[in-house]
């Protein structure tokens, strides 16, 4: 099957091949024979005959038509199979459906195609009938016998079911008389299904069909991946933003193997940042860290908020590992490198700021002294106060790399309570960023030439 299947009619001796093996559906063709194979009927367990036919529908594509037959118990099966690959594309075929001469038209539909009539809320849905090519009266009759079949033990066992699906299938059968217009919707991910237009290569006014795109759903349903083309690239590059993505890492308390998980984040009226966190199994140790997504900006900025309101402790806050955090009214500074880089909330930064000075050695240990506790203690009672909005002090985040970041509650508007300055930075700054011996332009000059 896959031989056939890799045949592509529109090149050179496949071409020649594929016509010898698939001729045009024509009843008069003495030469179009099915191929005959014994085969286990799967009924009674005896020797019964399946029947390939190999043939190509006119302005569509090859299929292979199969039929089982079983001469001792007499059960008969028969499905289509598609000869060529998955499309690019899925389709959907809309049939309007006006008189008897639209009941014979040739129906090709594959398991993984849809069957609709609107007008009744009745579907076929996909994977629960073989393949088959019929037309679309055969397809109404296929469920009509479906839906009759078990009929005779749902009128002994739930009457009330088995009288509503009778008057369902008297409107399915009314259907196939076309007493009124109706309907007919075959939609397939695969887009190897098909509804004859009588008037080809004319336009059909009663058919409409559409190609489409499969969704990520459809695309798992059909057992492929998603297809990527040069136009949806971007598309794939938000894909990999959307996920999270993991890697092994060692614990750095315990040292044990643990994983860390990475995101990157658009940040509103910002910028992209990537967001690594890791999480120890062995030790239960948590710690997370943020990294700039761009390069170090050209000059740096520096914010200050006028803490007025315990709102502001909602404030979204991102600190690189390259700010400085001050608060001038607690006369606090904590230095480029402490904590690490963080995205959080003001409350989340005012905490951890609080943990980090409890956890000082100089208030643990032989090594403290009564004085130099008491102030730190006396320190993180007045961040506890400003969290519970009683005390009004200045936030500063001074960043000379410009990639950190404090939400502006009124955005787009200015923050009447917020002020942001860009600055040039200064040799020591630059020093410290190691900005100073990084070379970007021009370089190809200062190579020594190999003459």
């Amino acid at each position: 099957m896959s031989a056939l299947g890799a045949l592509d009619p529109g090149r050179g001796e496949a071409s020649a091949s594929a016509s010898r093996l698939f001729r045009p559906l024509n009843a008069e063709d003495e030469e179009q024979l099915p191929a005959e194979i014994e085969s286990l009927c799967m009924a009674c367990y005896r020797q019964g005959v399946t029947r390939l036919l190999l043939t190509r529908i006119p302005f569509f594509k090859e299929i292979i038509v199969s039929s089982f037959t079983c001469s001792s118990c007499s059960w008969a099966n028969s499905e289509i199979q598609s000869a060529g690959r998955i499309q690019d594309q899925g389709v959907c075929f809309t049939l309007a459906v006006r008189n008897k001469q639209d009941m014979n038209r040739e129906v090709v539909k594959t398991d993984c195609a849809t069957a609709r009539v609107p007008e009744l809320d009745f579907e076929i849905p996909a994977f629960s009938q073989k393949g088959a090519l019929t037309t679309l009266e055969g397809l109404i009759g296929r469920a009509i016998a479906g839906l009759e079949q078990d009929q005779p033990g749902r009128r002994e066992t739930d009457r009330d079911v088995a009288g509503k699906i009778d008057v369902f299938i008297s409107k399915l059968k009314r259907l196939k008389e076309v007493d009124s217009a109706f309907t007919f919707v075959l939609d397939d991910p695969s887009g190897n299904s098909f509804v004859e237009n009588p008037h080809a290569p004319r336009r059909d006014e009663a058919l409409v069909v559409t190609h489409y795109r499969r969704t990520a759903h459809q695309a798992a349903m059909l057992g492929i991946e998603a297809e990527e083309s040069k136009e949806n690239s971007t598309d794939s590059v938000d894909d990999l933003r959307n996920e999270v993505l993991q890697f092994s890492t060692n614990c750095p308390e315990c040292n044990a193997p643990a994983s860390t998980n990475m995101k990157v984040v658009q940040i509103p009226h910002f910028k992209e940042v990537i967001i690594m966190a890791t999480n120890c199994d062995a030790c239960g140790h948590r710690t997370n860290e943020v990294k700039s997504g761009g390069a170090i900006e050209p000059l740096g900025t520096k914010i200050t908020l006028r803490v007025t309101d315990p709102s502001d402790m909602t404030r979204d806050v991102l600190k690189s590992e390259t700010c400085r955090v001050e608060i001038p009214e607690l006369e606090f500074e904590l230095g480029m490198g402490a904590l690490g880089g963080k995205f959080t909330t003001l409350e989340g930064l005012l905490k951890d700021i609080q943990s980090l000075v409890a956890r000082n050695p100089f208030t643990l240990g032989d090594s403290s002294t009564p004085d130099r506790a008491g102030k730190l203690h006396a320190f993180g009672r007045k961040l506890q106060r400003i969290m519970d909005g009683q005390l009004r002090v200045h936030l500063v985040l001074d960043d000379p790399a410009g990639n950190s970041y404090l939400q502006n509650a009124y955005a787009p508007e200015e923050d009447p309570e917020m002020r942001v300055e860009r600055y040039e930075r200064l040799f020591e700054q630059n020093e410290e960023l190691g900005l100073n011996d990084m070379k970007t332009e021009g370089y190809e000059a200062d190579v020594p030439s190999s003459r």
